[in-house]
């Protein structure tokens, strides 16, 4: 399994927009379509990646912690796939389906998103504010595959509420560690 980090994109960047099918609904959406009245979590992850596999559960319950509070929440597959057909749109739908993702799964077959968002791994994690600045990115917490830390979410779940209650935001942001995307 390879180890990637994030490439941690300036504070402050405002979100790149997109238009791109979402793989649950088949409908095509935006980030201005998508965004929430309080900000914006934009993650890049994939079906077969064993760090997504390992935090997916808990990715799931932050967006139904957080989206009826007002926050938007996307996730983006990106990878190749010609080299890598599990990530297909057609098994994304069935991805979502059975790890009860029922928000936007949505797919970059041109990989333009993931490079103007500079995302490099699978989980990939961009928080926006309200006004589509990016307020974090980086880690979910310090779990990982086979580490034996348990799984919390704390770092993005502490952003977010950071974020939506108006708190400051610890530093350093460490980035998120993950299978690097899979480049056409």
């Amino acid at each position: 399994m390879a180890r990637t980090e994030s490439t941690m994109l300036p504070l402050g960047t405002i979100a790149p927009d997109f238009y791109l099918k979402d793989t649950n609904s088949n409908n095509t959406f935006s980030f201005k379509d998508l965004k929430g009245s309080k900000g914006t979590l934009v993650m890049f992850i994939c079906n077969h990646c064993s760090f997504v596999h390992h935090v997916i559960k808990e990715i799931v319950m932050i967006a139904n912690d957080y989206r009826v509070q007002g926050l938007g929440v996307i996730a983006i597959s990106s990878n190749d796939v010609v080299k890598y057909p599990q990530d297909s749109p057609e098994l994304m739908a069935d991805f979502a389906l059975e790890n009860k993702i029922d928000f936007p799964y949505l797919y970059d077959e041109s990989q333009e998103t993931a490079k103007a968002y500079q995302a490099a791994c699978t989980p990939d994690f961009y928080l926006f504010d309200n006004q589509d600045k990016l307020f974090y990115r980086g880690q979910l917490d310090d779990s990982r595959p086979g580490n034996g830390i348990p799984l919390s979410g704390s770092d993005l779940r502490g952003a977010i509420d950071a974020l939506i209650y108006n708190r400051s935001l610890k530093d350093p942001q460490k980035p998120s560690l993950g299978c690097g995307i899979k480049w056409k």
